[in-house]
């Protein structure tokens, strides 16, 4: 039994939800601190698919930081890239898992986009985890304000009714990655292979 927290590659149940994709990516959503990179590399490496992070990928082709795009260029010159970026990486032959940053599915084009070429999966994050998460990480942007907590609240506000729309909906808690991850497979299985 030890031996199976130490799989890697994909076992005959990731076999099976990787086909049920059908060629489709899974695009993790959801708020900064949610998960998204950290879980989104274990799915892949389950599934056997590769991993991609849309702010890295960003962060690579303007060769600068997000907190250096959105000080120098600003958010609308961001969300631009990123829209652009996210739209390149579905457009691939092999299905990914992508995490995106939290303000990317807010994008009507790029939820669009998400929708007709992959899965979504939103990492739904109470207010209290994500405080203790992103005060570890002093270089978001979006929360360079005299009142962090409010502009977080804010943006649960604004964006958890816009997450809601993606296909499927897993609570990131505090507790092992590992344990968020087989939620996600759980809640993959329930809608493609149980739904079909």
């Amino acid at each position: 039994m030890a031996n199976a927290a130490l799989q890697t590659g994909p076992g005959e149940r990731e076999r099976a939800l990787a086909a049920a994709l059908a060629g489709r990516s899974v695009v993790l959503v959801g708020m900064m601190g949610a998960g998204k990179s950290a879980v989104g590399k274990r799915l892949a490496s389950r599934l056997g698919l590769e991993f991609r992070d849309a702010d890295t990928e960003i962060e690579t082709a303007a060769k600068k930081t997000i907190a250096e795009i959105f000080a120098s260029d600003g958010e609308p010159f961001f969300r631009d890239k990123e829209r652009r970026v996210i739209a390149r990486l579905l457009h691939q032959e092999e299905p990914i898992v992508l995490a995106t940053g939290g303000g990317a599915y807010m994008n009507e084009e790029t939820r669009n986009a998400i929708r007709e070429h992959s899965v979504s999966v939103w990492l739904k994050a109470d207010f209290d985890v994500l405080m203790r998460r992103v005060r570890r990480k002093p270089t978001r942007p979006l929360l360079q304000t005299a009142d962090p907590e409010a502009t977080l609240r804010g943006l649960i506000e604004a964006r958890y009714p816009v997450y809601a729309n993606a296909d499927v909906t897993v609570l990131s808690r505090d507790v092992a990655h590992d344990l968020v991850l087989d939620d996600v497979i759980n809640a993959l299985e329930v809608f493609l292979v149980q739904g079909s």
